[in-house]
Formats: C-alpha cells, structure tokens, sequence
C-alpha cells in the first residue's frame, strides 16, 4: 500500500530496522536514532522500540519514530526469530555471559540425549522469566532487585515455540534456530533445556533474526542510516501489514478524524488501519451495528488531522 506523508514539514514518522550493536542496551540504540533524525536546534523527536534486546543481543531492533511510537506494542506483540549459542558446563546469574558464574557441570552430553529434550521443549510450554529482566515486581523492575541481592520471584506464564531447530552442537555449545510467541525469553529457554539435561545453559550468543515476520534483510546498521537515512524509514502504514485496510472517502475521512464513528457497506470485523487515498488516518475496529458494520475509531494521527480539517 502506497503511502505519502499527510505534510511536507512533518518530522519523521516510521520505523527502521535497526541491526542492534553487540553491547548496547535498546535505550541507547534508540537514543542513537533520534540524535541522526532530530534536526540541529529543532525539537528532539519522540522514538522508541518495538522490543527489547539485551546488550548480549544483535540483530532486529525496530525503532519507531514520531507518530509510530503510537503502534510500538504490534512489535511488542509480535512472534520472533532469533539464533542462540549456550554453553551446558556452567550457569551465571543472569543467564548470559556477563553474569556471574553461580555453577560448573562436568556432566558430558551428546547429540542423541539433547534431541528429545529439545522436542519436548516446541508448542505450548510454561516459562518462568530470567531474574534478570525488566519485568515489574511491585512497582520495581525485577533486574534492579536482583542486583541489589534481593531474592526475585517471577511467577511462570504460557509462550510459544514454533521452531526449534538444531543449528550445531560441539559439546558443551549449543546453536538453536527459535520461532516464538511474545513474552518468550531465550535465556529462560537455554536455561530450561540445560537444567533438563542436568547441566548448565548459559547463552553465551544470541542474534534476533525478525520480528513480526520481517526478513533478516531489512536490517540496516548504523553506518548506513547515518548515509540513507530517510531511505533506511519504512512507512508507518506498512508496519500496520498485518492489518486489514478499510478505506473512506473525503467527507467520511474528516467524520474520522473528529472521532465519530462511521457506518460502512464491510463485511470484515476487527481491528483495521484507515486510509484516506493514500494517507494513513489511524486505526479502527469493525463492529457489527443494527444494519451494517460500524467503524469506531482507536487511535488518530495528528498529522491526518492537520492535512484533512
């Protein structure tokens, strides 16, 4: 779906797929994005991220940029694709390499004993989260208690693992490919499939190959973004693929986005991205009213508003 910017002037709205450097918090790969878009004494642009990376981890960061930051929970929401490399002789605190070491295994195992284990790991499992995460307990994240030496205790809660497949093995590491629902974390997973082997699983790599189904090539790193910047944005209605598209003429256009709601000759129920010729006007869902569908809007765009009323 074509897509043009409803001003001219409007600072910049979308996303970029950032290839995420090996040591830097989401945070700080946001904070870089705004500081190449915002404009030299202008006004800092709003931005943030579509799911968290841990500095361990590279790969597929979606930053969302300007009105975008308003759809940032569809990154958040959406399955992902990672690779992960975990060692079986030890374990750290954190789960990761830059943990502290908490264990050793001596145990040795080979490729015919992970298997299995590794099958009953695909499908609907419960997960308990990393100590180490940024999940809120009472108000605190999590990761702030652990490192105050305060006992953490998450409760477990249902993911999902499509994929599982086996990369390479040469004992003690492990490579797996993952498909997996929101909320799963990979360190809990290698966690799990060592403490079932009885050995340890400590990640020691871990990449993000894609969120919500956009390929590996999407990515760009910084030096690119800091050469094609505008070419590097993808437009917000793209994000929003997934979604059905309804589309509204002029008059219905501005009903919109004063909020009304609007009846339409559709068939389809649920949430839809609104378009008015080929600008976005925001979000909606499709109800059923006495007669016909109802379209009640969720989120409207600023900038739809200032280009139509």
């Amino acid at each position: 779906m074509a897509e043009r910017s409803a001003t001219t002037s409007a600072p910049p709205s979308g996303v970029v797929f950032l290839d995420k450097p090996l040591g830097w918090t989401s945070r700080q790969a946001v904070n870089a994005v705004v500081r190449l878009f915002s404009r030299s004494g202008g006004k800092r642009i709003k931005a943030g991220h579509g799911g968290t990376l841990d500095p361990l981890a590279t790969g597929m960061l979606p930053i969302l940029l300007g009105e975008a930051t308003r759809y940032a929970d569809y990154g958040l929401r959406a399955e992902k694709v990672y690779r992960v490399t975990f060692d079986l002789s030890f374990q750290t605190d954190t789960l990761d390499r830059e943990g502290e070491v908490v264990a050793r295994f001596d145990t040795r195992i080979d490729e015919a004993v992970l298997r299995p284990v590794l099958a009953a790991f695909r499908g609907n499992i419960e997960q308990v989260p990393p100590a180490f995460s940024a999940i809120r307990v009472n108000g605190r994240r999590a990761h702030e208690a652990a490192r105050s030496g305060e006992s953490v205790e998450l409760a477990a809660r249902p993911v999902r693992i499509d994929e599982l497949e086996l990369l390479a093995f040469s004992f003690p590491e492990v490579t797996l490919h993952v498909r997996c629902s929101k909320g799963t974390y990979i360190r809990s997973l290698a966690r799990d499939i060592g403490a079932r082997l009885g050995v340890g699983g400590c990640v020691t790599e871990l990449r993000r190959l894609s969120t919500g189904g956009w390929p590996e090539h999407m990515m760009v790193g910084l030096e690119e973004l800091e050469q094609r910047r505008e070419a590097c944005v993808l437009p917000l209605g793209m994000w929003l693929r997934d979604l059905h598209t309804c589309h509204l003429n002029r008059e219905q256009a501005r009903r919109f986005l004063q909020g009304q709601r609007l009846q339409l000759d559709e068939a389809y129920r649920g949430e839809t991205a609104v378009f008015c010729e080929d600008i976005l006007l925001g979000n909606a869902r499709l109800k059923p009213g006495q007669k016909r569908m109802v379209l009640h809007p969720v989120r409207i765009l600023p900038s739809a508003q200032e280009y139509f009323l």
